[in-house]
C-alpha cells in the first residue's frame, strides 16, 4: 500500500494499572461514537515517541507514564467521503499512525483536558478494551481492532 498520501499521526493507548483504558469524548462531536484514544499529527523532523509523549500531555496532561510498547507497522485508515476535512487535511486521503502503548502511573487529578489551546476532548473516562472498540466512529473501528490486538497482551 502507498502511503505517501496519508498523514504521519501517533495514537495512544493510556493503560490504567487495573488494565482500563483511557478515552476521551471528542468536544463538538455528536455521540454516541465519540470517545476515542489520543492521537494527533508528527511534527516535521519529530521522533515519533515524542509526538506520542507530546500529543498525550497536550490532549489528557498525563505525564506520569510509563512506555510500554508499540506497533511496528504503520496502520491506515481512509477519510470517509463525507468527512468534513479541514483545509490543511485536504491532501491527505487518510491517516497512517504508529501506535503506543503507556501504563499511567499518576493520580486520576493529573488528567487535563485544557492543557493545549485546541480542546480535543470534553470528557474522558477509564472504559474497558472492548468498549473502546465499540465507542469509536465505524471508520476507525478496524485501526482499533488492529491496535487492540498488538497491545491486549499488555494488559494486566
Amino acid at each position: 500500500m502507498d502511503l505517501s498520501r496519508y498523514r504521519p499521526n501517533v495514537g495512544i493507548v493510556l493503560l490504567h494499572d487495573d488494565g482500563r483504558a483511557w478515552l476521551g469524548r471528542r468536544a463538538g462531536t455528536p455521540g454516541p461514537y465519540n470517545w476515542q484514544f489520543p492521537q494527533g499529527g508528527v511534527d516535521r523532523g519529530e521522533e515519533l515517541e515524542a509526538a506520542a509523549r507530546r500529543e498525550l500531555r497536550e490532549e489528557t496532561g498525563a505525564t506520569t507514564v510509563e512506555l510500554l510498547g508499540r506497533t511496528h507497522d504503520w496502520i491506515a485508515y481512509d477519510f470517509p467521503a463525507n468527512h468534513q476535512r479541514r483545509r490543511f487535511f485536504s491532501r491527505w486521503i487518510g491517516q497512517k499512525q504508529m501506535w503506543f502503548a503507556y501504563r499511567f502511573h499518576g493520580a486520576d487529578s493529573e488528567i487535563n483536558l485544557t492543557q493545549h489551546h485546541e480542546i480535543e476532548f470534553d470528557a474522558w473516562r477509564w472504559a474497558s478494551l472492548d468498549d473502546a472498540l465499540m465507542s469509536v466512529v465505524e471508520f476507525k473501528r478496524e485501526t482499533y481492532r488492529k491496535v487492540l490486538e498488538a497491545f491486549r497482551p499488555l494488559v494486566s
